[in-house]
């Protein structure tokens, strides 16, 4: 041991006696307790599972000592020291106390050690931060360094073992020297310097009442922490890599925090300063908050973009805060830190429960029951800090939440695994339907083999037919509603009315000419004064219409249209169109006329080549009709196609 901890302390002054009976607790008000509820109940379990009598065989409780202040490079002079009643709490006594401090307490050899061969020891349940202990002038323990960095054993209960050789009957000199922090430098009123009540007695014993304390203050937390890093690193790869189920991800933080929250109960010598680990533990608390709202909103069913971004910049805020206003005051900032970051804690969990109730979720009742845990393990704490508890009871309190975490922590992982276990048996039962569907087509194409080649036609027309409206026509539209590139979205526009137009033939369902007819005119007028043509339209009243155009005549006519308006647009130069619909002796004339520059003479006067006129003249002859074009340079051109209704339409 270094520093403070090499000087032998000087004997001769006075010390107080030791008292030998335990000191009544107070007792805790009832209104304390009884909003405690149900959540209370594992508490006082595990203190009965824990309990049983404390001490098996009589034992002196050492509560008085003289304190003094050692300052470096000084003798120490007990005449200056100050009386204290164990346990001494710095929080409390002295806020502003630091560096190292001795206690001197009066122990009585017992009366059984005469012959000198019973080995005695001491029990120290709380030393905040790092102990060392003589007796008579010899040092007998070392508890760690004294010096930066510092041991930090505020939470490990020291054993002491005392030499039979060095008790002396007529009375001896126990010494106990602390290193601690003032309130203000820690962030916790848990890690403040002090020390308990001194336990001596026969080894035996007081080993026995060490192992129970060291159970519960060291071995579980150690256990739990590890079991809480190995879960939460298999919950957050599972949330990472199924990010539909991203809360797994946030849980497994949330785990992999509180473990580390935990390993301050346990992790003694750290290679780090008090400064620095205080300002580590308290930011801690940030990544925790994080992890606790991410997932109870991602659970919930519900994404913050705002909280995305807030968050993390809170875990940054917040140590850049505590190391600004430095290490002396440290716990006030941290303490109004911890109080912000609860309030959104306890938000995040009221929404997440107000919305669970509202979706009536299997897990609304034990996540507010692991809620209660946790806020009941929070309050025992804070209830610590003011009354003495029995500290089984501050031990228990603080493993709770770990037990809670693990326990929900199976729970979704169980709840995963039934998701995933369903997805692949339906998986398997899609492959069996798809195998099932796969013979009943292969068995529908042989029947369709024996059937007759037009009734096979029209079946496989109406199945092309639906599969170009569902699949082609879908990622059409999607391109023409997502696409920025103006010239792709209107190609895009293009081939979709194309596709319906051959959807509709392939179909081979009549179409009202009426219907027809105003199809055409809306059609043509919009592409018309979309490119700055004036167009002008006419056609026979609804009176006058009686038929009903087939499929077939409704989708040739309408591509002769397209082209022909295409024509006057991109090669006629006209601003003006003129489109007459008429029906006359049973025929179903239609005249497109322009006022463009006409055909040019290089066609060496065959007006079917180029600009698609022989595509049009080719599906007038199919329909058994014609289709005239007359035009002239300079003298504009006008195209006029005949077809015979009798053999395209039927009455209404």
């Amino acid at each position: 041991m270094r520093g403070w901890a090499t000087d032998s302390p000087p004997i001769g002054a006075a010390v107080h006696p030791a008292q030998s009976a335990a000191m009544p607790l107070p007792a805790l008000p009832a209104r304390l307790l009884r909003p405690l509820g149900l959540a209370f109940w594992p508490l006082l379990l595990a203190l009965l599972l824990a309990g049983g009598p404390a001490w098996a065989a009589p034992v002196q409780l050492l509560t008085q000592a003289r304190m003094l202040p050692l300052v470096p490079g000084q003798a120490a002079d007990w005449n200056r020291a100050t009386p204290v009643q164990l346990p001494d709490d710095w929080a409390t006594s002295r806020p502003a106390q630091q560096g190292v401090v001795a206690y001197r307490l009066a122990l009585a050899a017992p009366a059984a050690d005469a012959a000198g061969s019973t080995l005695h020891g001491l029990s120290i349940e709380r030393a905040c931060s790092v102990l060392a202990v003589w007796l008579n002038g010899q040092m007998i323990h070392d508890g760690g360094r004294f010096d930066e960095p510092v041991s930090r054993q505020c939470h490990r209960p020291q054993l002491v073992a005392v030499p039979a050789a060095l008790l002396q009957p007529d009375g001896n000199v126990l010494e106990l020297r602390i290193r601690g922090y003032a309130l203000a430098e820690v962030s916790s009123r848990q890690r403040a310097g002090g020390l308990s009540a001194v336990v001596f007695g026969a080894f035996d014993t007081v080993a026995a009442h060490h192992a129970r304390q060291l159970l519960f203050a060291i071995r579980l937390p150690e256990v739990l922490s590890g079991a809480l890093v190995l879960m939460g690193s298999f919950m957050f790869v599972m949330g990472w890599f199924n990010r539909a189920q991203s809360y797994l991800a946030y849980f497994g933080a949330l785990m992999v925090g509180w473990s580390l929250l935990l390993a301050r109960l346990w992790a003694s010598d750290l290679p780090v300063s008090n400064g620095t680990a205080e300002l580590v533990l308290a930011s801690l608390m940030a990544f925790i908050t994080l992890a606790t709202v991410q997932f109870l909103m991602r659970y919930a069913g519900h994404r913050l973009r705002w909280l995305d971004l807030a968050l993390p910049a809170q875990c940054l805020l917040m140590p850049a805060t505590l190391l600004a206003l430095g290490p002396q005051r440290l716990q006030m900032a941290s303490s109004l830190w911890y109080a912000a970051l609860s309030a959104q804690a306890v938000a995040a969990a009221v929404f997440y429960l107000v919305q669970a109730r509202r979706q009536r979720s299997r897990l609304v009742w034990p996540m507010a029951a692991l809620l209660g845990v946790v806020a009941v393990s929070l309050l025992v704490e804070l209830i610590a800090l003011g009354w003495r508890l029995d500290s089984r009871v501050v031990h228990v309190a603080q493993l709770l939440p770990a037990l809670g975490f693990l326990a929900l922590g199976l729970r979704l992982v169980q709840q995963y695994g039934r998701a995933f276990q369903t997805a692949e048996q339906n998986r398997a039962e899609l492959e069996v339907r798809i195998r099932e569907a796969t013979a009943q087509i292969e068995r529908n194409f042989a029947q369709l083999s024996e059937l007759k080649v037009e009734q096979v036609t029209d079946r496989e027309r109406k199945r092309i037919a639906a599969d170009l409206h569902d699949d082609l026509g879908a990622k059409l539209l999607t391109i023409v509603h997502t696409s920025d590139d103006q010239r792709i979205s209107t190609l895009a526009r293009e081939a979709l009315e194309e596709m319906r137009l051959s959807v509709r033939g392939l179909t081979g369902k009549p179409v009202k000419l009426i219907d027809a007819l105003g199809d055409w005119r809306a059609e043509v007028v919009m592409r018309l004064q979309q490119s700055g043509v004036q167009g002008e339209w006419s056609a026979p009243s609804d009176d006058e219409v009686p038929q009903t155009l087939s499929s077939r005549a409704y989708v040739q006519t309408t591509r002769i249209l397209r082209e022909a308006v295409s024509n006057i647009i991109k090669h006629s130069g006209a601003s003006q169109c003129t489109v007459r619909c008429t029906i006359d002796n049973g025929d179903f004339q239609l005249v497109v006329q322009d006022n463009g520059k006409g055909i040019p003479t290089e066609l060496d006067g065959r007006l079917d080549k180029g600009h698609g006129m022989a595509s049009m003249k080719g599906r007038a002859k199919q329909l058994q009709g014609q289709c005239l074009v007359e035009s002239g340079p300079g003298y504009g051109t006008v195209i006029r196609l005949t077809l015979p209704l009798e053999q395209h339409t039927t009455a209404r």
